[in-house]
């Protein structure tokens, strides 16, 4: 029998943050050989000595997670003018 080997963790492609507020990009390969992204926004925060991620914002966050998905859609769209 052979050992079971764990799959690593995939890891993000690039991650935009702007104080608390974090884009995170994904690349996933497609079916039919293309590529895509996906886009998770977080807000982090302190709780005691531990660090945390929620996917909920406050009013003053707002105006950062707009910010923040302008930068990943301008960054994604980077990467595909390189590709043309």
């Amino acid at each position: 029998m052979e050992p079971i080997m764990e799959k690593q963790k995939e890891k993000p492609v690039h991650e935009i943050r702007l104080g608390r507020i974090k884009a995170v990009i994904w690349g996933n390969e497609t079916d039919n050989g293309g590529f895509r992204h996906n886009v998770q926004i977080r807000r982090i925060y302190k709780d005691g000595d531990e660090w945390k991620q929620s996917d909920s914002f406050g009013r003053d966050d707002l105006p950062l997670v707009a910010k923040v998905a302008d930068m990943a859609h301008t960054w994604i769209h980077e990467r595909l003018q390189d590709k043309v």
